[in-house]
C-alpha cells in the first residue's frame, strides 16, 4: 500500500499541469481473502487531483437478483401476498464524498452515476406496476440491506491532504458477499463529473470455508443430506450422553 501511495504522490507532484490527468486513484488491498475467522475489514482509497474539485468514491458489487416480499394479515396469519423482483441489485454499496453529495451535484447527475443510495437504479422485472408501488418495494430492499450492514446508512468522508491529495477508508462488514467489485472515484466541478476512474476489487473465500462454500453451491443436494446427517448424529450423541448422566 505504501509504495502505491508514494507513487501517486510523486506522479501528482512531477507531472506538468498541462498534460496531467485530472484524477488518479488506487486502493488497497485489491484482493480481500475471507477465512473462517473473518470479522470485516476496510478498503483504503487514495489519490490525487490535478486542481480543485470534489471527490466522490463509490464501491459496488456484485450484482444479484433480489426478490422483495410483502406480508399481509390474512385470517389472523401473516403471509406473503405480494412480491417484486429486482434483477440488478448490488450485493454491497458504499459511498464517501468530500462534501454532502446533494451539495456537489444535482439529482440527475447523481442518478447517472448512482452516487448515493437514493439514486441507485433499481428497476423491477414486473411491468405495468405503479411508480408508488415500486417505491415501496425499493425502499424495503434498501432498508433490508442497510439492516444487514451491506448498504451504507450514511455518506463517508473523503479527506484532503493538502490541496491535491485525498484519501478515504470504507469499512466492509463480516457478511459481505464474495465476488467482483468495482471501486469508482469521481472528480466533480461545477456540478458535473469531469473525470472518473474505476478499479477492480475481488473478495473471495479461502481455506476450509472456501471448500465448504464451493461444495454447498456445486452439490447442493448432497450438502443438504450431509448437513442433515451431521445434525442427526449430533442429536443422537447428545441423547446418549444425557442418558448416561
Amino acid at each position: 500500500m505504501l509504495p502505491r501511495l508514494i507513487a501517486l504522490i510523486v506522479l501528482a507532484l512531477t507531472v506538468p499541469s498541462a498534460s496531467a490527468q485530472l484524477l488518479i486513484a488506487d486502493h488497497a488491498p485489491h484482493l480481500i481473502k475471507i477465512t473462517t475467522d473473518f470479522t470485516g475489514t476496510e478498503v483504503l482509497l487514495f489519490g490525487a487531483i490535478e486542481s480543485d474539485g470534489d471527490v466522490v468514491v463509490v464501491i459496488t458489487g456484485p450484482e444479484t437478483t433480489v426478490t422483495v416480499r410483502r406480508k399481509q394479515r390474512t385470517a389472523g396469519l401473516w403471509i406473503n401476498r405480494q412480491q417484486m423482483t429486482f434483477p440488478k441489485a448490488f450485493g454491497f454499496y458504499a459511498v464517501a464524498a468530500s462534501r454532502p453529495i446533494e451539495e456537489i451535484a444535482p439529482a440527475n447527475v447523481l442518478e447517472r452515476h448512482q452516487i448515493g443510495v437514493r439514486h441507485l437504479r433499481l428497476q423491477p422485472v414486473e411491468a405495468d406496476v405503479p411508480v408508488a408501488e415500486i417505491g415501496l418495494f425499493r425502499a424495503a430492499l434498501v432498508r433490508n440491506k442497510q439492516r444487514k450492514g451491506l448498504y451504507s446508512n450514511q455518506v463517508g468522508r473523503v479527506n484532503f491532504l493538502g490541496n491535491r491529495l485525498f484519501r478515504t477508508a470504507i469499512a466492509l462488514p463480516a457478511n459481505i458477499p464474495v465476488g467482483a467489485y468495482t471501486v469508482n472515484a469521481y472528480l466533480l466541478r461545477n456540478e458535473q463529473v469531469v473525470a472518473a476512474q474505476a478499479t477492480p476489487l475481488a473478495i473471495s473465500k479461502i481455506g476450509v470455508g472456501a471448500d465448504v462454500y464451493e461444495f454447498a453451491h456445486s452439490h447442493a443436494p448432497w450438502y443438504g443430506l450431509i448437513a442433515i446427517a451431521i445434525a442427526g448424529a449430533a442429536g443422537w450423541l447428545a441423547s446418549v450422553a444425557f442418558r448416561k448422566v
